[in-house]
């Protein structure tokens, strides 16, 4: 036997045509008006009732974070050679920093750990104890 030959053991029971005459009166169960009397659809459209249940937030949202993200100097000496470039591009190929739509995110180097190789850092927002201990080994802010 295959799916094709498959036949139903009982007859479907057909449903009830109310409102066409007979015993059942004029209005055949329905009441008198509305969306439940009349014929058609009676269910609200799936899309619409999804959007109401959502929470609605009042005001502006903006879409990305402004927030930089914020870097130590343990990951600076850990991911980068002495005398190489720092700047939020170079950040996102190490995948250290990510990116939002293609472009690099802000960055904020602070100044946990301790830094031994000379560095210069670009298009980097960086902390006065960060500034301090990169001078100290040697490399520069711009």
């Amino acid at each position: 036997m295959q799916i094709h030959q498959i036949q139903p053991k009982h007859k479907q029971r057909r449903s009830r045509r109310i409102g066409r005459g007979g015993k059942r009166g004029t209005y055949s169960g329905r009441g008198i008006k509305g969306q439940r009397a009349r014929a058609g659809r009676r269910m609200q459209p799936r899309v619409r009732e999804l959007f109401k249940r959502y929470p609605k937030l009042r005001g502006y949202r903006r879409a990305a974070s402004t927030k930089p993200l914020v870097v130590n100097l343990t990951q600076l000496e850990k991911y980068f050679e002495k005398g190489e470039t720092i700047n939020p591009v170079t950040l996102a190929q190490k995948k250290i920093a990510g990116t939002i739509k293609g472009k690099a995110r802000g960055i904020k180097i602070l100044g946990m750990g301790e830094l031994h190789k000379a560095l210069t850092i670009e298009n980097c927002a960086v902390s006065k104890s960060a500034k301090e201990k990169i001078e100290k080994a040697g490399g520069t802010v711009k």
